[in-house]
């Protein structure tokens, strides 16, 4: 029996359109300006502009990507909010972590438990 290949809709939402800028220090930090402009590609003055934070961990699996939304109005303030917000992504980011890793830990314990009666 073969799947139906479910329907996604692929509709952009032209009263939520952002161009974005990428700001780097080349070493820890990448900050995307996210720039509202309107439906014809011109600035929308009527909204803030958005500072997202991007960054990466380094892992004996391989780079870990944070990101989080930066507080602030100006780059300014977004700048200045990079090391706390990044610190609690961090935090969120390695309690879930942890979480996940205690479940499967409970799981595999749980596996491992069970005895297994030959020819049954």
């Amino acid at each position: 029996m073969q799947e139906q290949m479910p329907e996604v809709e692929f509709t952009i939402d032209s009263d939520n359109l952002y161009k974005q800028e990428s700001i780097t220090d080349l070493k820890t930090a990448t900050i995307r300006k996210m720039i509202p402009i309107k439906a014809d590609g011109s600035i929308d003055p009527d909204r803030s502009e958005v500072f997202y934070a991007h960054t990466q961990l380094v892992s004996p699996e391989g780079p870990v990507p944070l990101e989080a939304q930066l507080k602030g109005d100006t780059f300014e303030e977004a700048m200045a909010s990079f090391p706390e917000v990044m610190q609690e992504a961090f935090k969120t980011m390695y309690e879930r972590m942890m979480a996940m890793q205690k479940q499967q830990q409970q799981a595999s314990q749980q596996d491992q438990s069970r005895i297994i009666v030959p020819g049954r």
